[in-house]
This record gives C-alpha cells, sequence and structure tokens, in this order.
C-alpha cells in the first residue's frame, strides 16, 4: 500500500482488538507493517511481525491452538489482503468469524454479484470483459462510450481509466499488462456526471444498520479514495435516502453479510445503480466513526463474535433514535477531504503529473471539517488539506462547454464577492453575455509572438486561484495540462470539477464571514464519545 492507503485497516483492526479485550477475548494481531498502530507492541495481547500469506497465518495459527482455544479469524478488517485468504483458510480448517468465506466470494466474484443483483432487482451498470482489443471494442461498443475499463484484482484503483473513443480503448489495451483468461480487464458503462454516494453498514445476519451515508461532492468516477465528500448529505432527499437504504439492506441479505460491508452507488435521472459492494471494513470507516459517534468497527467485532445489532443497541453503542441515514437536523455536518501532494508526483521523464482526479488513487490522507453549515465543514477540510482557495484576489476561469451553465452563478458570485475575474476568450465571452466583467487571457496556443499567455500570467504571480473543467474528450481533457502544471509549480488553489467550485465558493463565504471555530470532537452535543 501506498501511505494514506490504509488508514481503515490499522483503525479497524485496533478498535477491534481494544473492545474484544473488554470482552475478556485474548486478541492476536498479524501484521508486517512497521508504520501503523496495529504494530504497536500494546495494542494487541499477541503481535506476530509476519507477511500476511496462507502459510505464514496458518503457522501462528496453529502457534495459537497449540496453546488455547481459538474463538474466531477476522478477516473483513484488514483490508483486500486477508480477504482474499478466508477461503483458503475455512478449507484448513481454520474458524473464519463473520461474513463467510463464500458470502464474500458472491461479492468478490462478478457473476455470483450479478446473480445477488438480479435477484434483488438492483440496478448496475452494464459491464463486460475482455482478454484482447477485439473482445473489448466489441463490449465498449454494446456498452456504448464513455467506458470504464480497469485491470482485473487491483488495489487504489491502479490502472483505472476513462475511455471516450475507441482509439483510447486500444491505447489501454496496448498497455495494459498480463491480459489473459485469468486477468481479463473490465469494461464498464461510466455513468457521466451522475452523484456518487458511499456507505458503510453493519448487518447482523438479521437487521441491517446503516452507519452513514455519504455523498461525493466530486461526480462519479474519482476514486472514492481522492473525493471530498459530504456525511450527512447535502442534496439528496428523503426518497432518494430510503432507495439507498432498502437497496443496502437487499445487497447485505443477498450477500450474506455478517459485519461490516460498504457499498457505493451512483445516482442518475433518478436511478439509483449499484456499483461496487465490499464486505469488509471500508476506508470511510474511520471517517463515518468519528463524524456520527458510532464506534462501527468496534461494533463489527462484537457482531463477528455473536452479538445481535439489537444487543448493542441495548448497551448504548449504536443509538436506538436514529441511524447514519436518519441523523437529526441539527447534527453536525462533516466534510471529509483528500490530501493531494501533487509537485511530489512526477512522470518518468520528470514532468509533473496531471492533477485530474481520476478513478486511479493518488491521494496521501485524508482530513475532516465539521461544523453546523456545509461552507464552515468544507472550508476546515480545505485548511487542514492545505488547498485554502483565498478569499480575494485573481481567479482565473477556463470551463468546459458542458460546464459553462452550471457555474454561470458560482462565478458571479465570486465578481459580486470582489474576485477579479479572469478567463479564455470562449468562457469569457460567455461570463460577459450574463453580466459578469473579466479580462481574457490567450491560451498557449493561441498568444502571438510577444503576447502574454494565460500559463505566463500563472508563473508571473498575477493569478490567486483557478477553476479549470476539463471537456469530457479525452484529447480536451488533457489540453488544459500546461495550466494546471503551472498552478502545480506555483502552489496556487486548483479546482477541476464543477462541484468543486461550488463547494468552494460556499467555503470562501463561511472564510469571509469568519466564524470558523475549532472544537474537540468530544464536545460535540452528537458528536463522538468513543
Amino acid at each position: 500500500n501506498r501511505i494514506g492507503q490504509g488508514i481503515e485497516f490499522d483503525y479497524s483492526c485496533v478498535h477491534a482488538a481494544l473492545e474484544l479485550s473488554d470482552q475478556g477475548y485474548e486478541t492476536v494481531m498479524v501484521n508486517c507493517n512497521p508504520e501503523t498502530v496495529s504494530t504497536d507492541y500494546d495494542t494487541a495481547d499477541r503481535l506476530y511481525f509476519e507477511p500476511l500469506t496462507f502459510e505464514d497465518v496458518m503457522e501462528v495459527y496453529h502457534a495459537e491452538a497449540a496453546s488455547g482455544d481459538v474463538a474466531g479469524v477476522i478477516v473483513q478488517l484488514g483490508g483486500q489482503t486477508p480477504l482474499g485468504l478466508a477461503a483458503r483458510l475455512e478449507e484448513a480448517g481454520v474458524p473464519v468469524v463473520g461474513t463467510s468465506p463464500a458470502a464474500i466470494d458472491s461479492a468478490e466474484d462478478r457473476g455470483e454479484f450479478g446473480k445477488v443483483l438480479d435477484e434483488a432487482e438492483l440496478a448496475a451498470p452494464e459491464y463486460g470483459t475482455a482478454t484482447s482489443f477485439a473482445e473489448a471494442r466489441e463490449v465498449a461498443a454494446s456498452i456504448g462510450y464513455p467506458v470504464l475499463v480497469r485491470p482485473s484484482y487491483v488495489l487504489g484503483g491502479r490502472g483505472m481509466e476513462i475511455v471516450y473513443d475507441e482509439k483510447a480503448l486500444e491505447d489501454y489495451i496496448e498497455r495494459a499488462t498480463e491480459l489473459s483468461p485469468d486477468h481479463p480487464v473490465l469494461v464498464d458503462r461510466f455513468l457521466d456526471s451522475a452523484i456518487e454516494i458511499d456507505v458503510d453498514a453493519l448487518c447482523d445476519g438479521t437487521e441491517v444498520y446503516l452507519g452513514g451515508v455519504m455523498e461525493h461532492i466530486e461526480e462519479a468516477g474519482i476514486h472514492s479514495g481522492d473525493s471530498s465528500c459530504a456525511l450527512p448529505p447535502m442534496t439528496l432527499g428523503p426518497e432518494d435516502i430510503e432507495k439507498v437504504r432498502t437497496s443496502t439492506r437487499l445487497l447485505a441479505e443477498g450477500i450474506g453479510v455478517k459485519g461490516l460491508m460498504n457499498v457505493q452507488f451512483a445516482l442518475k435521472d433518478d436511478i439509483l445503480y449499484v456499483i461496487e459492494a465490499n464486505p469488509r471494513a471500508s476506508r470511510t470507516v474511520p471517517f463515518v466513526s468519528k463524524a456520527t459517534g458510532v464506534p462501527l468497527a468496534k461494533a463489527a467485532s462484537r457482531v463477528m463474535m455473536g452479538s445481535s445489532i439489537a444487543d448493542l443497541r441495548a448497551e448504548g453503542m449504536i443509538p436506538s433514535e436514529y441511524d447514519g441515514g436518519s441523523l437529526p437536523l441539527e447534527h453536525p455536518i462533516a466534510v471529509k477531504e483528500a490530501v493531494l501532494p501533487f509537485n511530489r508526483f512526477r512522470r518518468p521523464d520528470g514532468s509533473l503529473l496531471d492533477t485530474l482526479l481520476s478513478p486511479e488513487m493518488k491521494s496521501t490522507g485524508e482530513v475532516m471539517g465539521l461544523a453546523t453549515n456545509f461552507g464552515a465543514a468544507y472550508a476546515k477540510g480545505e485548511i487542514a488539506a492545505f488547498a485554502v482557495p483565498p478569499t480575494e484576489g485573481t481567479v482565473f476561469v477556463s470551463v468546459a462547454n458542458r460546464d459553462k451553465r452550471t457555474l454561470i452563478f458560482p462565478i458571479q458570485r465570486l465578481a459580486h464577492m470582489g474576485y477579479n475575474i479572469v478567463a479564455t476568450a470562449g468562457t469569457a465571452q460567455m461570463l460577459r453575455r450574463n453580466g459578469i466583467e473579466c479580462e481574457v487571457a490567450a491560451k498557449v496556443s493561441e498568444a502571438k509572438e510577444g503576447e502574454e499567455s494565460i500559463v505566463d500570467k500563472i508563473l508571473n504571480g498575477d493569478i490567486d486561484w483557478i477553476l479549470n473543467t476539463p471537456a469530457g474528450s479525452a484529447g480536451a481533457r488533457h489540453d488544459g495540462y500546461d495550466i494546471r502544471a503551472a498552478a502545480v509549480h506555483m502552489e496556487i488553489p486548483l479546482v477541476t470539477t464543477v462541484q468543486g467550485v461550488t463547494a468552494a465558493v460556499q467555503g470562501i463565504e463561511a472564510m469571509r464571514i469568519g466564524n470558523l471555530q475549532v472544537r474537540a470532537l468530544q464536545e460535540l452535543e452528537h458528536g463522538p464519545q468513543h
């Protein structure tokens, strides 16, 4: 794992060890990463500093079984690697607790998961698999572009791309490695301009508890580790939440989950699509637990060892009056923001990696902002992520045609707040027609000899903030690379999505009011008590 990718494993395993110790169990941790809290010598009763291979885990199991009864082995809290060991451990006679290996397979295997969706009558984006360009072209043609392509069995979205035409698909297949019947390329319909929703849920085999419903601020297609999200969701209505609740319950029952499950949905044209369901702790478990005050990893460890959700309610670990989908109106709003140090990411030739967010995760950490309104929560998140937009100065705007209508009002608001607006010719024409005064800056390709281009202006320090949404086609999405690279070089705040611009404007308004207060999580009336 790259730095920042494994927080959920560390958090969940530690909380499970602490909770089960309180319940009278001796806890044993197997972890080979020295940089995590879960390898602290006093987290569990015993720590095995060994790799997570079948052979090593079996050696640990035999050693522990020789000195006492092993009540169970938990594989759901350590990410994809232990999940992949579940079936072999069960075959070897190891008591895997929680979601059974057969149930894990029904979520992980494309064909089996398709059966779960069909039986529950839940919608999912069309998809296909391919082991050659000819097969991939056929699948893409039947689904329709754009498509999301990815190698099978990847972590962190590695190698995933959104492909907009056949030429780009051919280029992707040429670059794809290890193509074989055992390792095909997955081709999914990409839901353009959809709202992505993340759900963390707990299931005891009978009842499903909605831990948290998060609405991504960026559109679907950006890795959940790189996108910012809000809890409670900001634009979902009660009917949308009810669809999410029902679909999550049907998935948990259909898969056979006993413990934690994360589901990613996409909402487009009032249809809720299931993107994927993972029967394990997700990277959002720490965020949801801190935002709602419900220790999901501790609760999951208890459920896996036989407690019911009703038992945990009676103890007060899980609230009885509401869940993560029905938080009270006065509950604070939490915003998760990714830390993206793009100035550290380089291509093989030494040039900067493009800052466009994508299905492949680039974040090296996450932060959280809490406040009574969205603007203030988002502003706190931006401050913590070192991505604070300026509260005055000059803003450069260059947006794709499809985004111009949506961005008129946010940019108009910036103009009313006193920002100087600079734009490329096409965007400037649209802004002026809507009564927004702005200066025109030439693109690099359009600048005449001796004329200052927009990149020159950025490098000269004349621009304080950049709003650059790339167009949809494969080539056009990368036309603004020089602008974005200059922004990273000059450490100028940069926003590349429509939703990010709208959220940032709300954050700026909160910052200008100047009422951002720092409080301890424990001080919040509905905040974490654990």
